[in-house]
């Protein structure tokens, strides 16, 4: 009965009780972590972690691109140059060189870390420091050696194998850390969507627009191949890429269905920060009829070790 203010008077006596043992609950003591001892392997670790959340989802990503690895579908990267700058260009060349990933996307950073560590054993200037007198991206030898190779094939072959070819034949390189190289020795589709302005070759008066275009629409072609081959209950994996390989996938994945490709497929984005277009263009979207999209959020030097020992474990 309401009372004089107008509010209903409730008798707490009356709730409705439910019985622990009843109610579904979303972790059960089976989940729980085990905690890690020294000289453990990492199967046991890997086994130990808490299957809740994340770790539930990155166990199940490593099951699906195992299962794709097996039945040779179709694994692909698209990276950004950030996954080079902190230190894994030896991890994606291990999983190419086994077989487990079939090709590599990336933009146009990727490939001026790429070179930079090919050549020079070193990269990632300090921008802070040099943009204050302007010295910044104005390295003569990372110009020289990409944009050569460019104006010299790249509407040919594509940017990605053009690079990659010309590092194989430069002498005192250490093509052994470079995807690019490791890319065009193995037969193994790199391919490089360029933004014109966006890196710091396209400053140079040597820059060629023509050449860079010609080169980047060859690879997005290649590019569209390749996720029509992903959609075969294949993976396509994003990695640190915010903006251009979110954008060149989505096109690629209209060409690809326009085509008649459109079977079920797996996608996952790994990044330290959540973003629009790659939560939006490579987790959902692609999904909205079959398959299904992952997104992990962490540092890349943690997160895709720890994927990559994961998937070594499963196939192991």
């Amino acid at each position: 009965m309401p009372r004089k203010d107008g509010f209903p008077s409730l008798d707490l006596n009356q709730l409705a009780l439910t019985a622990l043992s009843d109610r579904p609950s979303k972790v059960s003591k089976q989940a729980l972590v085990a905690p890690p001892r020294y000289g453990d392997s990492f199967q046991t670790f890997w086994q130990g972690l808490p299957d809740v959340l994340a770790v539930r989802d990155l166990r199940s990503l490593v099951s699906d691109v195992a299962a794709a690895y097996r039945a040779d579908k179709i694994v692909a990267i698209g990276m950004g140059g950030h996954v080079i700058k902190t230190g894994l260009s030896p991890l994606i060349i291990d999983l190419m060189r086994t077989g487990i990933v079939k090709a590599v996307a990336s933009n146009g950073s990727m490939c001026i870390h790429d070179v930079e560590l090919a050549i020079a054993g070193k990269t990632s200037e300090d921008v802070d420091a040099s943009l204050r007198d302007g010295s910044f991206g104005m390295s003569a030898q990372t110009a020289d050696f990409i944009l050569s190779a460019t104006a010299a094939q790249a509407s040919r072959v594509g940017l990605g194998r053009a690079l990659g070819e010309a590092l194989l034949r430069r002498e005192n390189t250490d093509c052994d850390i470079s995807i690019l190289a490791q890319g065009a020795a193995l037969g193994i589709p790199v391919t490089v969507h360029v933004s014109i302005g966006s890196d710091v070759i396209h400053m140079h008066p040597q820059a060629d627009g023509a050449a860079l275009g010609a080169g980047s629409l060859h690879d997005f072609r290649r590019f569209c191949e390749v996720i029509a081959g992903v959609t075969h209950e294949g993976a396509y994996l994003n990695l640190g890429s915010a903006v251009v390989m979110p954008e060149t996938f989505l096109k690629a994945l209209s060409v690809a269905r326009n085509l008649g490709h459109r079977g079920s497929f797996v996608t996952a984005d790994f990044d330290f920060i959540r973003h629009y277009r790659p939560r939006t263009n490579v987790v959902v979207r692609p999904h909205l009829d079959s398959g299904r999209g992952y997104m992990f959020t962490g540092h890349h030097e943690i997160m895709l070790p720890l994927f990559a020992a994961g998937l070594r474990s499963e196939l192991s």
